[in-house]
């Protein structure tokens, strides 16, 4: 492995650079050492949808080094990120020579179809303060303190996986928070009504329920 990291070569990006470029050929195969990146592809119409995340440990652009085809989607950097490159020679040797590592890489791809088929079936939600609810719902995880949600990504960010805007993201936010579904402390966000939140997700909310003021 010493022999395969001196192979990489590493590179900074600035908040919103671009990483990877749809389309693109594939030289390498790209490994997050810090910070955080957003696969984005585009509608028809030219607009932004965020697919994942993508956090330090994780790899990514491999199906393009594994079947030679251009770039399926776009990455770009949400905050400054240092990304390490492996070229994609030595990238396919890794893989197809070592069932370890091969094992490993159906296990990823795994999850990522399955994140995949589960963003598609929010994005077919035609509310959009519901899927930003459901999106929500994907954050939640359970520690000492109950349901919360920990590093909730920036309202862009949430309005680019949803496709809407930013706005909507804020008013979906604060009508829960009007209803006493989550609370904000901090960076974290407190989720009070776990079923209350699930229920927004998968038919509304009446707008007779929210508080005027």
């Amino acid at each position: 492995m010493n022999h395969i990291a001196g192979l990489m070569t590493s590179r900074i990006y600035l908040s919103h650079d671009q990483v990877i470029r749809k389309g693109d050929s594939a030289d390498n195969l790209a490994f997050l050492i810090s910070g955080k990146l957003q696969v984005v592809d585009l509608t028809e119409d030219g607009r932004e949808i965020g697919i994942q995340f993508i956090h330090p440990g994780t790899y990514f652009g491999e199906l393009s080094v594994i079947d030679g085809k251009p770039r399926s989607a776009s990455v770009i950097s949400v905050k400054t990120s240092e990304v390490a490159f492996l070229p994609n020679m030595q990238a396919r040797e890794l893989i197809f020579h070592n069932p370890t590592i091969a094992q490993r890489l159906m296990t990823h791809f795994a999850q990522v179809v399955r994140a995949a088929s589960s963003q598609r079936t929010l994005l077919s939600i035609p509310n959009a303060f519901q899927r930003v609810f459901a999106q929500l719902q994907t954050f939640v995880m359970v520690n000492n303190q109950g349901a919360v949600i920990e590093g909730l990504p920036r309202q862009h960010e949430i309005a680019i996986m949803v496709n809407t805007s930013r706005e909507t993201v804020s008013r979906a936010l604060h009508t829960l928070m009007k209803l006493n579904i989550i609370e904000k402390q901090g960076s974290m966000l407190i989720v009070k009504q776990p079923e209350k939140l699930k229920q927004a997700a998968t038919i509304g909310i009446d707008d007779t329920e929210v508080p005027k003021k």
